[in-house]
């Protein structure tokens, strides 16, 4: 690795170790195991190097399982593939709790650092573009434009969702079959529950 795969990999484990609000830089630098001043050469600042860190590890966890799910569901129905990737999607997030809790403290810094939330806006096309891709690949029949408005729904359905659980892990929510029943029902079709 580079330096710059070093520092996001230090960030990633302090982070969850400290949390955001208690990572310093220095902690980051030893735990890359290179000097302060990289930070500031490879990031800018400290909290570009956080809100790269945790975008692309929690992004790649969350989004491969969920890319995963979808190209699982080639052969049905899109919204019975639907219904699978939300009953498997808990897993995922319970798998990547520190993760998930890391970004959530995250959130409030990113929501007043306008290089933040621009580095977050530009994740977001590509998440959206992925999720398109492997909805295309499962469901052939889908149209461009209806592929991506389910990746759409999928992404918001894993910040809802992926929150929602980080929070309250143990509490009945909705599951893949539950919210396939919504859509279906706003859809004004039958679907059994």
């Amino acid at each position: 690795m580079g330096n710059r795969e070093d520092l996001l990999a230090g960030a990633r484990q302090v982070i969850v170790e400290r949390g955001v609000a208690k990572a310093t830089a220095r902690e980051i630098a030893a735990a890359a195991g290179v000097s302060l001043a990289a930070i500031g050469y490879h990031f800018g600042s400290k909290e570009q190097l956080i809100t790269e860190a945790i975008s692309d590890t929690l992004g790649t966890a969350i989004g491969d399982a969920m890319e995963d799910r979808i190209r699982e569901g080639s052969g049905h129905t899109p919204l019975d593939g639907f219904a699978a990737v939300w009953n498997a999607m808990p897993a995922a997030f319970a798998a990547n709790r520190p993760a998930m809790l890391a970004s959530m403290e995250n959130l409030v810094r990113v929501a007043r650092s306008p290089e933040a939330q621009q580095h977050f806006q530009e994740m977001l096309d590509g998440g959206f573009g992925d999720l398109d891709d492997a909805l295309r690949e499962a469901h052939p029949e889908l149209t461009p434009e209806q592929a991506r408005a389910v990746a759409e729904l999928h992404f918001v359905f894993s910040q809802g969702l992926g929150l929602l659980h980080t929070i309250a892990p143990d509490a009945a929510l909705p599951d893949g079959d539950r919210l396939a029943v919504a859509i279906a029902a706003l859809a004004g079709i039958s679907r059994d529950s």
